[in-house]
């Protein structure tokens, strides 16, 4: 292959993630005026997310071919359950918000529905479809914290600052940059349908991120509350 897969889905995905820095969402954070209160139920949603995100990795070093690949799943599976999950776990200190607060929530429609499309296409295909549904949540959290990092004052932000500098870290980028490899690698052997397929996932998977940013902004649950 002459050229890499990621370049191709970077392709697709650019206007899509640059639309990420104009949300309301994302851009009060880098500017430093989201109200905490959104900022709070993003963090508890992003919670639950992280959680079947890692079963993903689990699932991922389950179908690994190799003990390589199993490693690397390995890897990123205690990079999500230790790092990002204990960052969210400061953060809910400084928020008020309780360990059991944290365990108890419920995850909201779009959280439900985004983990279980990721889940779903996991379970249906290959290592390949593992990778490509975990692509996305990395790399464009990688790429939004590069943004905001240069954004003024983002980093010394009291409450968002280390948000962005976690996500710009380069700890975060080489998780962001197994992925992509990972990926490319498995890729080059993949014929132009199961690419196709594997596009597919990575485009879905972006429109579920821009949801996401819309759950947090409108503090989305459930259309009724029972």
């Amino acid at each position: 292959m002459s050229h890499l897969f990621t370049d191709r889905l970077w392709n697709r995905v650019e206007p899509i993630w640059n639309s990420y820095l104009e949300h309301p969402f994302v851009k009060g954070i880098g500017e430093g005026w989201l109200e905490k209160e959104k900022f709070k139920h993003y963090m508890k949603q992003d919670y639950v997310y992280l959680i079947e995100y890692s079963r993903l990795f689990a699932i991922g070093s389950a179908k690994a071919p190799d003990l390589k690949t199993m490693s690397i799943f390995a890897n990123l599976l205690h990079g999500t359950l230790e790092v990002e999950m204990d960052l969210h776990r400061q953060y809910a200190a400084k928020f008020g918000i309780s360990h059991e607060e944290l365990e108890d929530t419920k995850p909201a429609a779009t959280t439900t529905s985004y983990t279980s499309y990721m889940l779903n296409v996991a379970h249906l295909g290959g290592v390949e479809n593992v990778v490509a549904a975990v692509l996305t949540c990395a790399w464009s959290y990688n790429f939004i914290g590069k943004e905001l990092v240069k954004w003024p004052g983002a980093i010394e932000h009291e409450f968002y600052g280390e948000w962005v500098k976690m996500y710009a870290s380069d700890e975060f980028t080489k998780l962001s940059d197994d992925c992509k490899t990972l990926l490319n690698e498995m890729a080059s052997e993949k014929s132009e349908r199961e690419l196709a397929t594997l596009e597919e996932i990575v485009v879905k998977t972006s429109m579920y991120e821009y949801m996401f940013w819309d759950m947090a902004e409108d503090l989305e649950e459930w259309p009724i509350n029972l």
